[in-house]
């Protein structure tokens, strides 16, 4: 049985605990806002793009992206993840649903996959499954770190577009609900999906002065899809980073209800034994005053 005082480090222990749990908790809480934030404000930017690629294929109705059909034998994917833990399942949900989904889509068997992974627990579940990892990137920490990253990831796919024709790229990450919830979610990146094109084609404008360029055509256009690319990996990487710290807030949530169950147990025990230390210690005085008496 623990002394009292033993039993008064340990609260003391589970306090300081209590302490670090609430702090990750309210950080995690407000790095998802952070996120959340990002993503609201890549709403004004994409639709803006969208405007500019309405212009452009005004008078191109039968404009095709991608419509140069790449080998079907392989394919390339981004898979998001996490390089921290005390993130719940996030890392094993996303994996499990990237290959899930390239095993439903796609024959192309795993050696002739093309994976990024962004994360180093999520390259580990991956190369745990049998799926080689072709480029491992570290996940940024803050919403200041994606930039650069979008950046090697455009590099990237095009290294595999311009060495092995490959035409075909997913990506997979965790897409944020509310809360501390989040589900995994995939996007077809390219080719770029020619009814959406062609849907953005279609729009009315929204008033009667409609824009011109000077620009040439292909370059614009180009610079446009790049920009359309960009739009999608950066709002891939905040929501999958809304994603981990949504699951870290609900780890947190957790481990704050079992450190409350601790504290209450402890605190119990530590009544009960101290009632125990002065009941003892009343009967001795009593046996101590009769033995007197009786003496």
């Amino acid at each position: 049985m623990e002394t009292l005082e033993e039993l008064k480090q340990r609260i003391e222990s589970t306090k300081d605990l209590q302490s670090v749990v609430k702090t990750m908790k309210a950080l995690a809480a407000v790095r998802i806002r952070q996120f959340e934030r990002a993503v609201e404000s890549l709403g004004d930017y994409s639709e803006t793009v969208e405007m500019a690629l309405r212009v452009a294929l005004r008078d191109r109705p039968h404009m095709t992206v991608g419509a140069r059909p790449g080998p079907k034998d392989q394919l390339g994917a981004v898979v998001f993840g996490s390089d921290q833990g005390m993130c719940g399942q996030l890392n094993d949900q996303i994996v499990a649903h990237a290959l899930d989904e390239m095993g439903r889509f796609s024959q192309v068997a795993h050696q002739n996959r093309m994976i990024m992974s962004l994360g180093e627990r999520v390259r580990g579940r991956l190369e745990d499954a049998d799926q080689p990892v072709d480029v491992a990137l570290s996940a940024p920490g803050s919403v200041s770190g994606i930039t650069p990253l979008v950046q090697d990831i455009l590099m990237t796919i095009e290294a595999w577009h311009k060495e092995r024709g490959l035409d075909q790229v997913f990506l997979f990450y965790s897409k944020h609900l509310s809360g501390a919830s989040y589900r995994p979610h995939t996007m077809h990146l390219l080719p770029v999906d020619r009814t959406w094109l062609s849907k953005v084609r279609e729009k009315q404008w929204p008033n009667r002065c409609l824009p011109m360029f000077t620009m040439d055509w292909d370059p614009l256009f180009s610079a446009l899809i790049r920009q359309y690319l960009f739009v999608s990996l950066f709002r891939a990487f905040a929501e999958s980073l809304a994603s981990e710290n949504a699951s870290r807030l609900a780890s947190m949530q957790g481990a704050e209800r079992n450190i409350r169950d601790q504290m209450e147990a402890l605190n119990m025990q530590y009544h009960q034994q101290r009632q125990m230390s002065i009941t003892e210690e009343l009967l001795d005085i009593v046996s101590g005053f009769e033995a007197m008496e009786s003496g």
